[in-house]
C-alpha cells in the first residue's frame, strides 16, 4: 500500500524527553547534523586525520545545514597537532567600499541585504587547514558534500523548521530560486538537491579555493554585488587571507580554557571564568541559586567589557592581556553582590545561526571548528546559480561614533562564533563549542563549571539546563532546575523568564574529551546532530 503523502504520515514533533549516550572510540566526530558527521567519519576511515575530517565535515555542513552556515560563511578553528595548539582566524573584512555614510546614522547595521555582508572566509579556512595539516588530497575532502548536493539528502527536522522560517523572512529572488525552488522550503524527511551548489564545490575543489577568491566564482560574486547595490568587489575577495593566531587563555581550577583572540568574543568567556575563579564554586551545589547567581553576574560583567572593547585587533583601544590580568579580574569580581542582581550595562544579545564541529583521531590530533553565516542563511544575498549564500557578520558592527567596533571599510567585525579548547599542563583535555550567537561564551562558562567544578561528564554537561543573560537584569532560564531555584533568583532581583523547553535558543553544543586511551564524544540534544566514531 502506498501512502498518498509520506511526509504527512506522522508528526515531526518530539514531545518526550530522550537520553543521548556518548560515543567512546579511538576516532570521533561530533556535529550538529548527522550526515555531516558521517562525512567526517568517512574521511577518517579512508585514512584521513582529524584535520581532514574537520574540513570534510565543515564543507558538508554547507549543504545539509544551510540554515546556519554556507559557502559564504566565516570560520575559526583551534587545532591540537604536533603537541601544541594552533589558532586560525578565517573571518573576512568589510568591503573597502563600505564607508560610514552608506549606513544608517543610528540604530543597528541592517541584517539583510548588502549592508552586513563581509568577505567570506570559510573557504580559505578549509584550504588552509588542509594544506598545513591534512593528509588526504583536498578534493577528497570536498567529495561527500558534492555527493549530498548533487544526489540530494533528506532534510533533518530542526533544519526544516529553520528553513521554513528563512523562506518567510527572505524576499530576495535569488534566495528563493536557490533554496525554495518548489515555491516553499523543503520539509523534514524530504530530499533536497542543489546542482548549483555541487558545481561551485567542484570548482573550489579543483582550484583549491582559488576560483572563489581570484577566479570565476569571485567574478560572479563581484558582478552580482555591482548589479544589486553591493560593495563587495573582486579586490576585496582577492585580498582576503586567513590568519594563524596565538590563542588567548585563562586558568580555571587546574585547567586552561583557550579561545581565539579578538575579533572573536572568546574573551568574554575568559573574563567570566576569570571572575568565577575568585569564588569557591566547587563547594556550592551544582544547580544552587547561589552558584547560578554568581555565574550570571560574572557573565554580565564580562559582556560589559566585551561589547566595549572587542573589535578588529587593529582598532582595539585595550589590550587583551590587561583585560585578563589577575588584578583586573579580581577587581571585576569585587563588583559582584552575592545577594543582589546588578546591571553593568552590558549589550543586548541577539540570535545567531552557527554550526560547530569537533574531531579527533587515534594519533592524538583534535580540532575545534566553528562556521557561521550569523543569522540563519545570513544576509539573504545569494549569488545566482552558485549556491553561495553570503553572511551578514557585518551586522555585529556598531554604529556608535568612535567605538573600536564602529562599522567602516576594511575592518573585521565583532564575531560571536568561538571554538573552545581545554588543556591541562601540556596535554590536550577537551575540544568543545556551544553554538548560538551571544549565547556562546555563556555556554562555554557553564559547561566549564559543570565539568571541572562538579565533575559532570561531557554528555551530562551538554544535556543540563542552561541560562542566558539578555540585557539589564533579564535572564532566560531553561526548564529542568528545581522550582525553588527560579524563585530564589527572582528574590535576588533577577528578572527571570522560564523558557518553555530546552532548545537551541540556549545554545547547541558538541564536545570530545580525551580519555586515557581514546575519546568521549558527546552531542547536544538541542540540535539534530550526533557524535560518531570507530
Amino acid at each position: 500500500m502506498r501512502y498518498p503523502d509520506r511526509m504527512s504520515a506522522f508528526s515531526w514533533s518530539f514531545p518526550y524527553s530522550s537520553q543521548r549516550m556518548p560515543v567512546l572510540a579511538d576516532n570521533a566526530v561530533a556535529t550538529s547534523q548527522p550526515l555531516a558527521a558521517q562525512a567526517g567519519l568517512e574521511v577518517l576511515r579512508d585514512g584521513g586525520n582529524a584535520m581532514d575530517a574537520a574540513v570534510a565535515t565543515a564543507i558538508a555542513l554547507t549543504v545539509v545545514e544551510p540554515t546556519s552556515n554556507g559557502i559564504g560563511s566565516d570560520a575559526f578553528a583551534l587545532i591540537w597537532a604536533g603537541g601544541g595548539l594552533h589558532g586560525l582566524n578565517a573571518s573576512g573584512r568589510s568591503p573597502r567600499g563600505l564607508t560610514r555614510d552608506k549606513l544608517p546614522a543610528t540604530g543597528d547595521v541592517p541584517r539583510y541585504g548588502w549592508s552586513g555582508v563581509t568577505t567570506p572566509g570559510a573557504v580559505s579556512a578549509w584550504v588552509e587547514i588542509s594544506k598545513r595539516f591534512g593528509s588526504l588530497p583536498f578534493a577528497r575532502l570536498v567529495a561527500p558534500a558534492i555527493r549530498y548536493a548533487r544526489d540530494g539528502f533528506l532534510v533533518s527536522p530542526q533544519t526544516a523548521y529553520y528553513w521554513k522560517r528563512g523562506a518567510e523572512r527572505y524576499e530576495f529572488p535569488s534566495w528563493h530560486a536557490t533554496f525554495a525552488p518548489k515555491g516553499r522550503a523543503p520539509r523534514a524527511g524530504e530530499r533536497f538537491r542543489s546542482e548549483a551548489h555541487a558545481r561551485t564545490l567542484e570548482r573550489i575543489a579543483a582550484t583549491e579555493g582559488e576560483a572563489f577568491y581570484r577566479g570565476e566564482l569571485a567574478d560572479r560574486i563581484a558582478r552580482h554585488a555591482a548589479e544589486t547595490g553591493g560593495w563587495l568587489d573582486a579586490e576585496d575577495l582577492a585580498a582576503h587571507r586567513p590568519e594563524w593566531v596565538r590563542p588567548i587563555s585563562v586558568d580555571y581550577h587546574g585547567y586552561t580554557l583557550h579561545e581565539i583572540p579578538p575579533n572573536g568574543q572568546g574573551l568574554v568567556g575568559l573574563i567570566a571564568l576569570g571572575i568565577l575563579g575568585q569564588y569557591d564554586l566547587p563547594a556550592m551545589e551544582v544547580d544552587s541559586p547561589e552558584s547560578l547567581h554568581l555565574q550570571i553576574e560574572a557573565m554580565k560583567l564580562a559582556f560589559a567589557d566585551g561589547h566595549r572593547f572587542i573589535a578588529d585587533p587593529e582598532w582595539m583601544d585595550a589590550r587583551v592581556e590587561d583585560l585578563l590580568a589577575p588584578s583586573y579580574l579580581a577587581a571585576r569580581a569585587a563588583l559582584v553582590d552575592p545577594s543582589r542582581a546588578g546591571d553593568p550595562a552590558h549589550g543586548t544579545p541577539r540570535p545567531g545561526g552557527t554550526v560547530y564541529l569537533t574531531t579527533a583521531d587515534a594519533e592524538g590530533n583534535m580540532v575545534s571548528y566553528i562556521q557561521s553565516n550569523y543569522t540563519g542563511f545570513g544576509s539573504g544575498i545569494v549569488v545566482p546559480d552558485t549556491g553561495i549564500a553570503l553572511q551578514n557578520r557585518g551586522a555585529c558592527f556598531t554604529l556608535e561614533p568612535g567605538h573600536p567596533n564602529e562599522a567602516g571599510p576594511g575592518k573585521r567585525p565583532y564575531h560571536t562564533i568561538i571554538p573552545g579548547f581545554v588543556t591541562r599542563g601540556d596535554e590536550a583535555v577537551m575540544s568543545f563549542g556551544v553554538m548560538g550567537g551571544f549565547m556562546q561564551p555563556q555556554g562555554h562558562a557553564q559547561v566549564m563549571v559543570r565539568l571541572f567544578d562538579h565533575r559532570q561528564n561531557p554528555q551530562a554537561m551538554l544535556d543540563a539546563p542552561r541560562w542566558q543573560v539578555s540585557g539589564g537584569r533579564r535572564v532566560s532560564i531553561e526548564p529542568g532546575f528545581d522550582e525553588g531555584v527560579y524563585e530564589a533568583l527572582r528574590e535576588r532581583g533577577h528578572e527571570v523568564t522560564v523558557a518553555p523547553a530546552r532548545t537551541v535558543v540556549h545554545g547547541g553544543g558538541q564536545a570530545i574529551f580525551r580519555l586515557e586511551d581514546g575519546y568521549f564524544a558527546a552531542s547536544d540534544l538541542r540540535r539534530d546532530g550526533q557524535a560518531v566514531g570507530f
